[in-house]
């Protein structure tokens, strides 16, 4: 159990600025992350992994010569935001191109995408290669969606080795996609882990079971097997890796066992000598192997094996020295320390003003996102429990962290002078729910919060169409961000239902409150529904056995805060007119 912290709610930031206060001499703090405090030559690609904490030496660990230029560092288990990516990319870049690298987890692609794509718009090329090395999270007919564990270092160390080469980025992205390919990795767990602040682990392995597959973010494995001798475990894991190896795989091989936390070195060298010699018994060659804990999580009792298929050219990258906080292979020459610019001034705000009715509507979307704190606060266990079945457990958490940014921004902005509009309002909202939740929910709630906002714009009036664009707003962010579909147990399936149920009965005539409590009503129901899918998309999809029964944390959140708003806006009486005037509740108009 974590028990070293003041505020858990702080602690992956105040254990990233000790990390940086420890070593001081490899990294420097920027916002969102880590970058290199020595100088980078010019032109030199810039390798930036990064993920949620809770993972040490991955992420920030490996920042150093021959391997990562940055890190990008999200809360626990939850990946950065977008905006933290984006400014740490910024600050690594050295005119050679960024490749962004990191595991194969629904929130990081989202985040990071999202940060590619303005990296690019900028003129930074910009390119990403994700690590799918986790053999048990899919079939290797379809191994684009594996998710990554300690495969990471493979792919970061050759990659980050090609870039301190001075390979151009066509270049260092070609090696790292083909590390990835050849990289397969297995993992076991004895017991869950405890995020700081809980008072239990995400999950219990029973009593002389394993529990095999398991994620890094504290999931569950896939399966629970009696807890086998160490010989036996290492035939396990080899055997299932040499089952699934690459199809012009060669006979040298990097071997990596990987402790999770609380497996200490002597049971991981006593397990690797097993292992070795197993593969020798293959007809493989042990090339410069790695043992240790390299991809943590916290303090779960597990660990994992992975093999690196070598080729003559992967070999030369893998030997290549290397200098980081926590991974050190071979000799190079020191670096001056480089001095990191400050941030960027602020560029002038543009002052708003706005309509009376604009103002009107600021003000009533601060209360709004104020009822959407108080769900989330009575519900945030709930959210967590539903979370942990078949995921990491961090709903309920990422839901506070970002609802409780998203209302302070918004009390900010709508205490300007003369107000704030619902658009400027919500654009703020948004962006700090993205940026303080991190993971896959903060990312999509940010996006449609600030979809809304848009949406709304700053007018002189607004009528029961404008509800409706809200609606529709909000509704297509999440989709086309996401891209999950009717069925894959998501938010999506409560979100649909809502978005229809409310679009037909405003185009039947209906006043938006009568509109908005048929549609919050198709959504819990749409949400109760959500416990006999399996899940195809994000962390739960590879434990899709264990999620049948219950219900989807994202549809039970939205269903659950679209009742309060309904709820809200009725008892305040606050209505838009409605497609027919003549129906419209008398109720104060924004």
């Amino acid at each position: 159990m974590t028990q070293i912290f003041d505020n858990p709610a702080d602690f992956a930031d105040e254990a990233l600025d000790g990390f940086v206060a420890a070593n001081r001499g490899y990294v420097a703090r920027v916002d969102g992350g880590v970058v290199r405090s020595a100088e980078v030559p010019a032109g030199q690609v810039a390798l930036v992994v990064g993920g949620g904490s809770g993972h040490y030496p991955a992420f920030a660990g490996l920042v150093g010569q021959g391997l990562a230029a940055a890190s990008a560092c999200g809360n626990m288990f939850a990946s950065p935001a977008a905006g933290q990516v984006y400014r740490v990319a910024k600050a690594a870049n050295a005119g050679g191109g960024v490749l962004l690298s990191y595991g194969n987890y629904a929130g990081d692609v989202l985040h990071f995408g999202q940060a590619q794509l303005r990296l690019n718009a900028e003129g930074i090329e910009t390119r990403t290669v994700l690590v799918t090395d986790d053999i048990a999270s899919a079939p290797l007919d379809q191994i684009e969606k594996r998710r990554g564990i300690a495969g990471d270092l493979t792919v970061f160390k050759i990659a980050g080795a090609a870039a301190e080469a001075g390979l151009r980025l066509d270049d260092v992205e070609r090696l790292a996609i083909r590390t990835n390919y050849r990289t397969r990795s297995l993992g076991v767990a004895f017991d869950g882990c405890t995020l700081p602040g809980a008072n239990e682990p995400l999950f219990h392995v029973p009593a002389g079971q394993m529990s095999l597959g398991l994620g890094i973010h504290g999931e569950p494995g896939i399966s629970e097997h009696p807890m086998p001798t160490a010989s036996e475990l290492a035939e396990l894991l080899v055997s299932r890796l040499l089952a699934d190896r690459p199809d012009d795989a060669g006979n040298r091989v990097v071997a990596i066992v990987n402790g999770l936390g609380t497996v200490k070195y002597d049971e991981l060298f006593l397990l690797f000598g097993k292992i070795e010699k197993l593969l020798l018994a293959a007809g493989l060659t042990v090339v410069e192997p790695e043992c240790g804990e390299l991809v943590t999580s916290l303090d779960m009792s597990g660990l994992s094996l992975t093999l690196l298929w070598l080729d003559d050219e992967l070999e030369k990258y893998w030997a290549a020295p290397a200098d980081t906080p926590a991974f050190r292979k071979g000799n190079l020459a020191p670096r001056t320390r480089r001095e990191l610019a400050g941030p960027d001034a602020e560029a002038a705000v543009d002052v708003e003003r706005p309509t009376a009715a604009a103002a009107g509507l600021g003000r009533q979307a601060v209360e709004v996102l104020a009822r959407v704190r108080d769900v989330v606060v009575e519900h945030e266990e709930e959210f967590g429990r539903l979370d942990a079945i078949a995921g990491d457990g961090d709903h309920g958490i990422g839901m506070r962290r970002g609802v409780d940014a998203a209302v302070a921004a918004a009390r900010r902005a709508a205490a300007n002078d003369g107000g704030a509009s619902a658009a400027r309002v919500l654009t703020a909202a948004g962006e700090a729910w993205s940026e303080r939740a991190g993971g896959t929910s903060g990312a999509l709630w940010g996006s449609a919060i600030i979809a809304a906002g848009l949406a709304l714009g700053n007018r002189d009036s607004y009528s029961g169409e404008d509800a409706a664009a809200v609606v529709t707003a909000f509704v297509d962010a999440i989709t086309e961000l996401g891209k999950a579909d009717p069925g894959d147990k998501t938010m999506v399936d409560a979100l649909l239902p809502f978005r229809d149920t409310f679009l037909t009965a405003f185009d039947g005539g209906a006043p938006v409150g009568a509109s908005l409590a048929a549609a919050a009503a198709a959504a819990r129901t749409a949400a109760e529904d959500t416990a006999a899918l399996r899940p195809l998309k994000g962390r739960a999809r590879p434990l899709a056995e264990k999620s049948l029964g219950h219900r989807d944390p994202g549809a039970v959140s939205f269903a659950l805060i679209a009742a309060r708003i309904s709820a809200h806006l009725d008892t305040a009486h606050i209505d838009f007119p409605s497609a027919d005037p003549g129906l419209a509740k008398q109720g104060a108009q924004a």
